[in-house]
């Protein structure tokens, strides 16, 4: 893993340059925009989309809505699962920081910066979103394609903090990708039976699906039920 630990004249570091230079002539306002988007606002943003999908697929019919609820649930299930899967990939790879490898890095949000690992690939930041935007993208792919969008705007803006590589953060893309998709078979078909045994239950069962929509009756069954104006009052005479 030399390759990735040293710096040099090659792409990767000749993009994190050009992309972290920016800051250096963006406005102040600008950098810490970035520094709260790429920190918080991408995976926030994330979150806000998981639940508005959760809203819309509780308005589903009930199959829909059972598979629409195991899939947003898979999502942060799954983030968590490529996150755990970075832990040794990180030591392993033993990748330093940008901006201990290279001088004139320009570094937004120090103090958030060196309080945390040492180690660059791959992005925590980019598994985790992209993770979230592909679980979104199971559930509906409408919102899937917006999730990935942010998750590639997190990679962007940790480049231009100057807290990763380029490649950290295609790395963590695609490992976020990854263990998502490759693990969602598994986690649907345990996760679906589950979700179905909840929208069942009397009183959890608002949380995979919306209750006390009026059901429409066909129009012969209506007309049955409904007796003739007089019909009634007739009856009650001739009793």
């Amino acid at each position: 893993m030399a390759g990735l630990t040293t710096g040099g004249p090659n792409l990767d570091v000749s993009l994190l340059y050009e992309i972290n230079g920016l800051s250096r002539h963006a406005p102040s306002a600008v950098d810490r925009a970035v520094g709260v988007i790429g920190e918080y606002g991408v995976l926030a943003a994330l979150v806000l989309l998981v639940l508005w999908c959760w809203r819309g697929a509780r308005r589903q019919d009930e199959a829909t809505a059972v598979e629409s609820f195991a899939a947003l649930v898979w999502a942060p299930l799954g983030a968590a699962a490529a996150l755990l899967v970075n832990i040794p990939l990180r030591e392993f790879v033993g990748r330093p920081r940008p901006f201990r490898q290279h001088a004139g890095i320009e570094v937004l949000e120090p103090g958030l910066v060196f309080s945390r690992s040492e180690f660059s690939f791959v992005s925590d930041h980019a598994t985790l979103a992209m993770a979230l935007g592909v679980g979104l993208f199971i559930a509906n792919r409408r919102l899937g394609y917006l999730g990935i969008g942010l998750a590639v705007l997190e990679g962007l803006c940790r480049v231009y903090m100057g807290v990763h590589y380029p490649t950290d953060v295609i790395g963590g893309l695609a490992l976020g990708t990854a263990v998502v998709l490759l693990l969602a078979p598994l986690a649907m078909a345990l996760l679906t039976p589950v979700v179905r045994r909840v929208a069942r239950a009397r009183h959890l069962g608002v949380l995979v699906r919306a209750r006390g929509r009026a059901v429409a009756l066909p129009v012969d069954l209506a007309q049955a039920q409904t007796p003739p104006p007089g019909r009634g009052h007739d009856s009650d005479l001739a009793a």
